[in-house]
């Protein structure tokens, strides 16, 4: 029966320097050419147990092992550690080097040449990672308009950041390219905010011209016996009308949250309360409609 190499269990799940790992006695040459090792980058192999095409986690392990002091991890990638998924599949690992160093993008990193100061580094899991304001600031600058407040919105929603932080960095900043956007996006932002495409939703109502929405609005009503009864949250609101308007999600199809819906929707009803729901291709494809049905509700409940 043929051996099975044993594997160190310093190179057994993470990605790792080959010259360090042969260095340190752990490995050969030799060996990392052999089928158990997997080669992501130039010197930066991993096991092929702990291997993940799509694992941006995995890659930032790697793309981390090569980047000189004073870099780090930033934009969507950054994001992506704090808790923000937003990346596209197959995404690069995006990383801010120091001006003084030099390296190309690739297909696995997209490099940014830009110094960041001490303050606007930390460290995640061991990984250099750009601070949750400077995260933040950068996405809200330098992504598309929407794209940009779905990320700020998500970054404030998980309290990566707050906006008065975000603000003051701002304030210091307002020279940096795309700052003019960045104050927009502030204005817009919403911390109660639960997903991009109820971000999204807002924002086409708000481009529109429509009245302010409540985000994550409490709706109570009132039971002969019990008194005032909470009966539900609905995701954007305009409550001097009673309109409720809703993103439906894929996670709304399953049949227990269906249920819940469903007794939800008819309390709503019962007390008074007009409900729209929406889905991604509404809000990607058919804003239009959107802001059609939301102007007709609102004005069937002002008259």
């Amino acid at each position: 029966m043929p051996r099975v190499p044993r594997i160190p269990s310093e190179l057994a799940f993470l990605p790792f320097s080959g010259s360090r790992a042969v260095a340190a006695g752990l490995v050969t040459w030799r060996m990392l050419r052999g089928s158990s090792w997997h080669r992501l980058l130039p010197d930066i192999y991993v096991h092929v147990d702990g291997y993940r095409e799509n694992d941006h986690r995995m890659w930032c392990d790697a793309v981390a092992l090569t980047v000189p002091a004073g870099a780090a991890i930033s934009g969507l990638s950054a994001a992506f550690l704090w808790g923000v998924d937003l990346l596209p599949r197959a995404s690069p690992v995006f990383v801010t080097l120091p001006g003084a160093a030099r390296r190309r993008s690739t297909r696995r990193v997209s490099v940014d040449q830009r110094s960041l100061s001490a303050p606007e580094i930390t460290r995640f899991a061991g990984l250099p990672v750009t601070t949750g304001v400077r995260t933040a600031f950068d996405l809200g600058r330098q992504l598309p308009r929407a794209a940009a407040l779905v990320a700020v919105d998500a970054l404030l929603h998980r309290r990566v950041v707050k906006l008065p932080a975000l603000s003051s960095h701002l304030e210091a900043h307002g020279r940096w390219p795309g700052t003019a956007q960045l104050r927009e996006v502030l204005a817009l932002a919403e911390p109660l905010s639960e997903s991009p495409m109820e971000t999204r939703l807002r924002l086409v109502l708000h481009d529109a011209g429509l009245p302010p929405l409540a985000a994550q609005h409490d709706v109570y009503g009132t039971h002969a016996q019990r008194g005032r009864v909470f009966l539900g949250r609905v995701d954007l609101a305009y409550p001097r009308w009673r309109v409720a308007i809703e993103y439906e999600g894929d996670h709304h199809r399953e049949r227990t949250h269906f249920q819940r819906d469903v007794a939800r929707l008819n309390a709503l009803r019962e007390a008074g309360w007009l409900v729209l729901r929406f889905t991604v291709d509404d809000v990607l494809r058919h804003p239009a409609r959107i802001v059609r049905l939301v102007t007709g509700a609102i004005h069937e409940r002002r008259n």
